[in-house]
């Protein structure tokens, strides 16, 4: 009986009805060791029998020495269900089969056993509401917690209540996006309830003593209860009064040491051997044991005082404390002769990296043996997409090798899988030792490139750049293709800065790499010796080679770098269409290799794409994904470079509340660390001054982005807002050196969108009609929606100042039906006034709502790929969420659409 947690009772209880009506939950429950985490779990199993049909219920826990095991508890909660595998997504399945270790498949990305183990979750839940809890999270494996939250965050209409218990430890166990319920100290009341009921007959001062000691903490008052209760009646002195609190945990867990070495020492050898492996049976507990002279017989002792219970054949400790205590006890001679000979017991194939564990923590000094089945068992985590166990085991190999330069090559590629595993401040701490340990120049070059990728979240993208130069001056004569890879890091990162100066360096080496002329990296480098040439001001030499890049990544041979690299580029030479055919081959790759972490950067370039085509929509279904993905992951700059495209996109559409607002939040993270995302935002104030009229405003803002460091950017097309700000501020001929740079690239770049853009520039500076129509029927041609009616409006206002009504009001009036169909209200408004300085009220016909624009962007998403024919099932493997999640946006999406059926989906034309 839970004594004084009424409200969290309560709580966990509407959160298993709430399940089980097909609304998911996910609850992380925080606390201290013994404040009653798993009593709260408990209740959670008892209530969900008791729901109409009950709950199907799996449990599982962490155990603090076991987390170097990838995947191992993960692998111990699903084992019941893993006939089910085939019920899922060949590539889901294959990817749990090699993290279980069931098959020899190669690399497993870790997203995709995230989204494997959602799957299974979610067919379980079909058949019957489901409760997970996991106790002890904070001890899981990596590849297991992961897993775990992945599923967690993303259940959203199935029958799946999830209940994380996270012990307060030194080490952070964070889990964004879920909600967490945090346990206090039991209320005064409540602990003397609770005290009473269990140890009646303390004496006053005693229980005052024990009251104060245990601070509101249930397994304290527990304990430190029956602990004094039984030193009362054995008519022992009580302990002098302790000066200053101690923490809870280290009470309660003294207080389980003094009840274990009161114990025979053959039954604490017998408690060291369990304690010091969950996942051995019975049988190889035993035969540890009498390793170390202890048998079955001695366990009685334990059982008697409550210590432990063994039940069909299975041993437990009453509570993770106990066990902890039972392996702190001993000394650490016995500790190293129990791990010793678990290692000799451990013998079967399927046992090899509990054994590599169990002779490392067994190894005192140096042992090149012990150092190489680490690294086996490094490989094999590696095989089944476990990074984190990859690190901790590359790190210990490293710590036991003889030689240095194994030394140093082991902790390399332990920093690297830190790393991927997503802890930066490991990865750096692991890369700066490398370069203690060894002169040898890739190695030192590889870990150098790492530090700057982890800069450039930390301090700003001109770190990274800098230690990528590093990196790459390192390994140029020896392994070109390798400097290619670090130079690309170094372009694109001073790119990001705005670092011209490190952009030119950057070209400057690329371009005497001596690379054999059947390099596969030829064509990448030649396009960053390109960008180098573009973001200096020098189209004419840039042009070629990064055209030849972008074919190259609509191929099937361009790794995901080059693709990004090809993005961009398209980006650069207004080449929009273009842009989004690489980034949709890029997304289908990642999406289906479980590489989620290339989304963000993926969708950061579709969005300013669909953004400057006038896909508006598009544009904001693209942030939503890479925005919500860049906070899972915790990818801070991107986050803030993302919600930069956020604020153009709440410019252009009038709302102006929300983009000051972002620009507020966002720029003083950007400004002086990513020039383009800080630009960008100025060009949007820029545009939300010039739709208002404000035209001083405007130019002042679009002049800083058209001389800022990422003026050659895409960036330069904001030279033709810039050119509109000037002509109707009534002074032209301060944007001439603006212009002329503008006109060069146009020029060269020969794109029919930057060639609109010029023609636009030309007639308002030159006041032509031939301008103006020139640009119109390259955009009828070509599109551009945004800029087509922005053009058409300009064109209606010139026509109107001739006194040309009719032909004014003809391009008025599609000015005004383009913006409506955009949502650009603030230009919209603009249209109108026009025409009503005409004296005209606009006579447009109906103008056809976007249907999708009243979804929300999942939605967007989820619709789109049901119009192109796709299963719920297929849909849900392609965004990682259950297939009834799916069924659930488009149960909502149907209403909003005015359709009732998936087939006449396809009839709206979403594609």
């Amino acid at each position: 009986m839970l004594v004084g947690r009424d409200d969290e009772r309560d709580h966990v209880e509407r959160l298993l009805g709430q399940a089980c009506s097909g609304r998911s939950a996910a609850v992380v429950i925080r606390g201290e060791a013994g404040i009653g985490k798993s009593a709260l779990l408990d209740h959670a199993v008892a209530t969900a029998a008791t729901h109409a049909g009950g709950m199907r219920v799996l449990r599982g826990v962490g155990i603090e020495s076991e987390a170097e095991l990838a995947f191992g508890a993960l692998h111990l909660l699903l084992y019941p269900y893993l006939d089910r595998l085939d019920l899922l997504p060949a590539p889901q399945a294959a990817a749990l089969r090699g993290a279980f270790g069931l098959s020899d498949a190669a690399a497993t990305n870790p997203f995709l056993i995230g989204a494997a183990t959602l799957t299974l979750l979610a067919e379980l839940a079909a058949e019957k509401p489901l409760l997970c809890v996991v106790d002890d999270a904070q001890w899981l494996d990596r590849g297991s917690s992961d897993a775990l939250l992945f599923a967690a965050r993303r259940f959203q209409a199935d029958p799946v209540a999830l209940l994380f218990a996270v012990r307060d430890t030194a080490v952070p166990f964070p889990t964004p996006g879920l909600e967490e319920l945090r346990l206090p100290g039991l209320p005064p009341d409540a602990a003397a309830r609770l005290l009473d009921r269990n140890s009646p007959g303390l004496t006053a001062p005693v229980r005052a003593w024990v009251l104060e000691e245990a601070n509101g903490n249930p397994l304290a008052l527990l304990e430190l209860g029956a602990a004094r209760l039984a030193a009362q009646r054995a008519g022992r002195a009580e302990p002098a009064h302790q000066v200053g609190p101690l923490p809870v945990t280290r009470r309660v867990q003294e207080t389980f040491r003094e009840q274990i070495v009161s114990l025979p020492g053959r039954c604490q050898s017998i408690l060291l051997v369990a304690a010091a492996d969950r996942f051995a049976g019975m049988d190889t507990v035993l035969s540890v044991a009498r390793a170390v002279g202890a048998d079955t017989s001695d366990l009685d002792a334990a059982e008697r005082a409550g210590l432990i219970s063994v039940t069909d054949g299975e041993l437990a400790f009453r509570h993770p404390l106990v066990r902890a205590a039972a392996y702190q006890c001993a000394t650490h001679h016995q500790r190293i002769a129990v791990h010793r000979a678990f290692a000799e017991a451990l013998t079967a194939p399927d046992v090899l990296d509990r054994r590599a564990w169990h002779l490392a923590a067994a190894t005192t000094e140096p042992d090149e043996t012990v150092a190489a089945e680490l690294e086996r068992t490094a490989l094999r985590a590696e095989r089944r997409g476990g990074a984190m166990a990859v690190s901790a085991a590359y790190d210990r190999a490293g710590r036991l090798s003889v030689d240095p330069e194994r030394k140093a090559r082991r902790i390399a590629k332990a920093a690297l899988a830190a790393y991927d595993a997503g802890k930066p401040d490991r990865a750096a701490r692991l890369a700066t030792e490398v370069g203690s340990l060894t002169k040898d120049p890739a190695l030192v070059a590889e870990a150098t490139l790492l530090r700057g990728q982890i800069e450039y979240e930390r301090t700003s993208p001109v770190a990274d750049a800098a230690l990528a130069s590093e990196a790459a001056r390192l390994v140029m004569d020896s392994d070109p293709e390798r400097a290619v890879v670090m130079l690309t890091e170094m372009i694109c990162a001073g790119r990001d800065a705005g670092a011209l100066p490190l952009i030119a360096e950057g070209g400057r080496l690329m371009a005497g790499l001596r690379l054999p002329p059947e390099s596969g990296a030829r064509a990448a480098a030649e396009a960053q010796v390109a960008w180098a040439d573009l973001l200096a001001g020098r189209p004419e030499n840039a042009v070629g080679p990064l055209r030849v890049m972008i074919n190259v990544a609509r191929g099937r041979d361009a790794d995901y770098v080059h693709r990004v690299v090809a993005g961009f580029s398209a980006l650069m030479l207004a080449e929009d269409d273009a842009a989004v055919a690489v980034i949709d081959v890029l997304l289908a790759e990642v999406r289906a290799s479980g590489a989620l972490t290339w989304i963000p950067y993926a969708q950061e370039i579709a969005a300013v794409a669909q953004a400057l085509r006038g896909d508006f929509l598009a544009a904001q279904t693209c942030l939503a994904e890479a925005v919500s993905l860049s906070t899972e992951f915790g990818m801070d700059m991107e986050i803030a470079v993302l919600r930069a495209t956020s604020v153009w996109l709440a410019a252009v559409t009038g709302d102006e509340p929300r983009c000051r607002e972002l620009a507020a939040e966002v720029l003083p993270v950007l400004d002086g660390r990513h020039a383009v995302g800080a630009a960008l935002i100025s060009w949007g104030l820029g545009l939300l001054d010039l739709a208002a009229g404000r035209y001083r405003e405007a130019f002042d803002a679009l002049h800083a982005v058209c001389v800022g460091p990422a003026k050659y950017d895409f960036l330069i097309r904001a030279v033709a807002d810039l050119v509109e700000a000037a002509v109707r501020d009534g002074d032209p001929g301060r944007v001439a050196d603006q212009f002329a740079t503008f006109k060069r690239w146009a020029e060269h770049v020969d794109t029919p969108l930057a060639t609109a853009l010029l023609r636009r520039c030309q007639a308002m500076i030159e006041d032509s009609e031939e301008h103006y129509r020139a640009a119109l029927d390259l955009h009828d041609k070509h599109g551009g929606r945004f800029d087509q009616a922005r053009t058409q409006l300009l064109y209606g206002e010139w026509l109107r100042r001739r006194r040309r009504r009719g032909e004014a009001r003809a391009e008025l009036d599609d000015a005004l039906a383009g913006f409506k169909r955009l949502g650009a209200c603030t230009w919209e408004a603009r249209a109108t006034s026009e025409l009503a300085a005409l004296g005209e009220r606009p006579t447009l016909e109906p103008v056809a709502d976007d249907p999708l624009k009243n979804l929300t962007p999942q939605e967007v998403q989820v619709v789109r790929l049901a119009a192109a024919g796709l299963s719920n099932k297929e849909i849900g493997a392609q965004l990682f969420l259950s297939p009834r999640t799916i069924g659930h946006h488009l149960y909502r999406a149907y209403p909003k659409l005015g359709v009732t059926r998936r087939i006449e989906l396809a009839q709206l034309g979403l594609g």
